[in-house]
């Protein structure tokens, strides 16, 4: 149960709440580099945290994110020219760089000076990864992210991206729930061998760390020992986890990988769900079929989307379930692993849930202790402190992983190679 006051601080994150204020201290993945592949390519309409912004790669290829308004009579820029290190309205002609300046008024005098007095609000940029990264905040920009996932090799990692039309602490909170694999995921009802089948109810422990919190499912599998999944998350809103993957095409049987989520917020209802994985094995490559078969799993093949990285499987539709493959094989009768996330996250109450109803019980610890780091947060910018997880160095040297272990021994000492990075 969370007091109405906290719920609506951390779910609300326009610009001056306090969640918005934590949220500009970081840097935050904000388009991929595919949706502007090209310099002076058509702009993109972006909107993060509550701002509607406008996006371009200009002459110089350098991307630019910008107030999505001339500064004139406040014009979409979404309709502007992409031309010669800059963007011109097509309303009255003016022009800004990639820094909000505004270089040229062609509808004014010759001699005027007005245009040195005119600047759009513009965020900074860093490329990495295939992700345009975009720093919100008004202070200085932090050091760049330097999650392992960003040193993986390009052949050993994927990223992709999904619109979600929920808060994006339903989104979150979602992700970082252990137990509901075994019921929301369960895409063989009949399959009592399957490690979630046999052990439904994983006991959670989370350590708190100077980035966010380390935290373990252990489900204990009787005679085959436990099997432990342990994950990551860092702070304000990452999560990885480990996951071994079987191979069937003569590579070898079986190898560690690292996913996971990043989710930013769009608005107080909707959320951009970045998805990425990798391979934890330097010597092997990630291969692109498994990855697109992965995607399929997921729910968001090329096939499973419409334009805007939006799924066809939403609301609108009822993510298509079938009544009949829910009784007779899956628990959810939804295809696709995070759209059965997406159809019960979606359809929850609006604008955001109600956490003062809620019974939080053992399997939410994780949840819990999200909500307590990032209430500290909000404390923490507001008297003048440096939140968790701004510092590179406190999370460079992290991972997650996925492993059998023997009844007795310690999670922290059977994973802690596992647990470092190595990229």
């Amino acid at each position: 149960m969370l007091k109405k006051e906290d719920n609506e601080k951390l779910c609300r994150v326009g610009p001056g709440t306090p969640m918005g204020k934590v949220f500009r201290r970081y840097w935050i993945p904000a388009l991929l580099s595919e949706e502007v592949p090209t310099a002076d390519c058509p702009p993109v309409r972006l909107r993060l945290l509550g701002e509607d912004l406008v996006a371009f790669r200009d002459s110089e290829g350098k991307v630019a994110i910008l107030d999505a308004y001339c500064a004139h009579r406040r014009a979409h820029l979404f309709w502007g020219r992409n031309e010669e290190c800059g963007i011109r309205c097509v309303y009255h002609g003016w022009k800004f760089d990639r820094y909000g300046n505004c270089v040229d008024m062609p509808n004014e005098p010759e001699d005027s000076k007005f245009k040195h007095k005119v600047k759009l609000t513009s965020y900074p940029t860093w490329e990495k990864s295939g992700i345009i990264w975009t720093y919100m905040g008004k202070d200085e920009p932090s050091s760049y992210p330097d999650y392992e996932w960003l040193r993986a090799p390009e052949n050993h990692f994927y990223v992709s991206k999904t619109y979600e039309g929920c808060n994006w602490l339903q989104a979150l909170e979602g992700g970082i729930d252990t137990s509901h694999s075994s019921f929301a995921h369960n895409n063989n009802i009949h399959d009592k061998k399957a490690i979630r089948s046999r052990a439904t109810n994983p006991k959670l422990e989370v350590e708190k760390t100077d980035y966010g919190f380390r935290y373990v499912g252990i489900r204990d599998l009787k005679e085959d020992g436990n099997y432990i999944r342990a994950y990551q998350f860092i702070m304000p809103a990452q999560q990885m986890r480990g996951q071994t993957i079987k191979w069937h095409d003569g590579s070898p049987e079986e190898y560690p990988t690292v996913r996971g989520h990043f989710w930013v917020p769009i608005d107080d209802e909707s959320v951009w769900v970045w998805n990425f994985k990798y391979t934890t094995d330097p010597s092997i490559p990630l291969n692109p079929q498994y990855a697109l078969e992965q995607e399929i799993l997921f729910g968001r093949g090329p096939d499973d989307l419409l334009p805007g990285y939006r799924l066809k499987r939403n609301p609108s539709n009822d993510y298509l379930i079938d009544r009949e493959l829910q009784r007779t094989k899956t628990f959810t009768g939804i295809q696709g692993i995070n759209t059965q996330d997406f159809a019960l996250q979606e359809t929850m109450e609006k604008p955001f849930i109600d956490r003062t109803k809620e019974r939080l019980g053992t399997a939410d610890l994780a949840i819990i202790a999200a909500r307590q780091l990032l209430l500290e947060a909000i404390r923490d910018v507001e008297e003048g402190r440096q939140p968790k997880g701004v510092n590179p160095e406190t999370y460079r040297h992290v991972r997650a992983c996925d492993k059998f272990l023997p009844h007795g021994i310690d999670w922290r000492e059977g994973l802690k190679e596992e647990m470092l990075a190595k990229y």
